[in-house]
């Protein structure tokens, strides 16, 4: 049986590589009996191991990073409040060597020069957190540092001189306490066992007031909601080739934060804008209730709203990746989400408006309330989605210059027809996500082989990873696509394989066990982290 009922105009690199694409089959070159789905141009994806913490969806394989001198991976352990330490020298076979005990609920790791780094927000998160430093051969700790409230990921720099941690700073689900969102930058220049309070310092937003935005940067919330630092919330971290720049998503406002590392300070805020889904190419299933796929354009706006970012530099030009997951501010005391269908709909801008709220149309999809009352009339004019369900390639001054349009949806609908938009928790849970976000694409990381630059981007819905070639930033190509998930077992049985890809990292052939590529990804629903091989040309 399929569930396909209409797909509209793909991007040419999609349609160039479904013309290219092995036929999918149950079991081919995966672990378990999951899908291998391949398209064969330039390099793709092999499953090689997986170690297997046996907890479900308890956030047991969230971030994962690696270290070279010691062949580990540490990958943040949620369930646990630790961070597991994996033996990958055999990457068909990674194992638990040792666990860290952080002193709390570690949300992000990372290593460079023999050192982990990993951020744990306090009890409560709107107190300052602390970023705390092992080291990564004996597991020794070095020093703990405070930061600001929920650091809620963290990056060593490219040369190794400084940890830059994006502080999310949430309120109270009553809004009672609303820290402020920050960067923190930690100096460890000096080695992280000489690390200590006087180098840490904390870029913040007190100097932004509303009027200093550009538009189309959310600042919202109840009418009690306080300042524009306390409403901008650091999601992730992407710090340039040199060292001195780094890029943060605030990804409940639809912007980024440019901040200067050497000064400590926000230099500017830039919009993301939205993304046309009525555009063809660039449209999307809506309805989890009609039974089929049906991707084409709708009179949407999707705010992009990225999870993660990754930054490379082309001919001296940095640009940026990000995964436009899109997320809502959903708390006791405000809540944005809605559904079309319970929207009132201006009747000049949406004529049609009553087939247009049919469940089959975009009745199902969920809204913010936030934005579309243009006029202030208490009817809606516009309609924005959550999330652009692509990924993007952005310069550094916050222009798209490059998006997947509705491509992820179109090859994941060509390659898994009774599979489509499923849920992460769930098997048999076909189109269930198509009114919330598709696939979801949250994590990305870049790889360079050879003279090519590659993004992966896991989609944390129905899981695996896209490749693309994004040497080119305006012409990215579409290679590969691998979901080592198995849509026959169950999942809390752990036998459904990969679900929930959350955390990727890139491991070079040069600090590889095996002398080629490896990409690791921890799957916070079904605990698992998987190797794969990147092979090709």
């Amino acid at each position: 049986m399929s569930h396909r009922r209409s797909s509209l105009r793909t991007l040419a690199a999609v349609s160039l590589a479904l013309a290219l694409a092995l036929p999918a089959s149950a079991g081919a070159a995966t672990r378990g009996g999951g899908l291998g789905s391949r398209h064969r141009t330039q390099v793709e994806l092999g499953v090689l191991g997986t170690y297997a913490t046996g907890i479900y969806d308890d956030s047991a394989a969230e971030i994962v990073a690696h270290d070279p001198g010691t062949q580990r991976l540490f990958v943040v352990n949620g369930a646990d409040e630790a961070v597991d330490v994996l033996d990958a020298a055999d990457p068909s076979a990674p194992a638990l060597v040792d666990v860290l005990d952080v002193g709390g609920a570690p949300t992000s790791v990372d290593v460079s020069g023999g050192v982990v780094a990993v951020a744990v927000p306090a009890d409560p998160e709107s107190d300052p957190g602390s970023v705390a430093f092992f080291d990564a051969a004996s597991l020794a700790p070095l020093a703990t540092v405070e930061v600001g409230a929920l650091p809620d990921m963290l990056t060593f720099t490219p040369d190794g001189g400084a940890v830059v941690v994006a502080n999310e700073g949430e309120p109270a689900g009553d809004y009672s306490v609303d820290p402020e969102g920050s960067v923190s930058i930690v100096d460890v220049s000096g080695g992280a066992e000489e690390v200590s309070q006087a180098d840490v310092r904390t870029a913040g937003f007190a100097a932004f007031a509303l009027e200093d935005l550009p538009e189309g940067v959310r600042i919202f919330g109840p009418e009690t909601a306080t300042t524009v630092a306390q409403n901008l919330e650091p999601e992730y971290v992407a710090v340039g080739a040199d060292s001195t720049t780094a890029w943060v998503t605030l990804q409940e406002n639809n912007a980024l934060a440019v901040v200067d590392l050497a000064g400590a300070e926000v230099t500017g805020i830039l919009a993301l804008g939205t993304k046309d889904h009525s555009v063809p190419g660039a449209g999307f299933d809506a309805s989890d209730d009609d039974g089929a796929v049906d991707i084409r354009p709708h009179p949407v706006q999707g705010l992009y709203q990225p999870d993660a970012i990754a930054a490379y530099e082309v001919r001296g030009h940095t640009y940026l990746v990000t995964a436009n997951e899109g997320d809502a501010r959903d708390y006791d005391a405000f809540a944005e989400e809605e559904r079309v269908a319970d929207l009132v709909l201006d009747p000049t801008v949406f004529p049609d408006a009553a087939a247009l709220q049919a469940p089959e149309e975009l009745g199902r999809l969920t809204v913010t309330t936030t934005e579309g009352d243009r006029d202030g009339d208490g009817d809606y004019d516009a309609l924005f989605s959550f999330g652009a369900r692509s990924f993007s390639i952005v310069r550094d001054d916050g222009r798209v210059v490059f998006d997947s349009g509705d491509a992820f949806e179109q090859i994941t609908a060509d390659l898994l027809p009774e599979d489509f938009n499923s849920d992460n928790e769930d098997n048999d849970s076909f189109d269930s996500r198509s009114d919330n976000k598709g696939p979801e694409p949250e994590g990305v990381v870049l790889g360079r082989i050879g003279r090519r630059t590659y993004a992966f981007i896991g989609l944390e819905r129905v899981g695996g990873i896209m490749v693309y070639d994004v040497t080119r930033p305006r012409r990215a190509q579409f290679v590969d696509y691998l979901n080592n998930r198995d849509f026959r077992g169950d999942a809390e049985a752990g036998t459904a394989g990969d679900l929930g890809p959350e955390g990727l990292t890139f491991i070079p052939a040069q600090d590889s066990p095996t002398g080629a590529p490896l990409l690791a990804v921890a799957n916070e629903v079904s605990g698992t982290t998987t190797l794969f091989s990147v092979t090709g040309d």
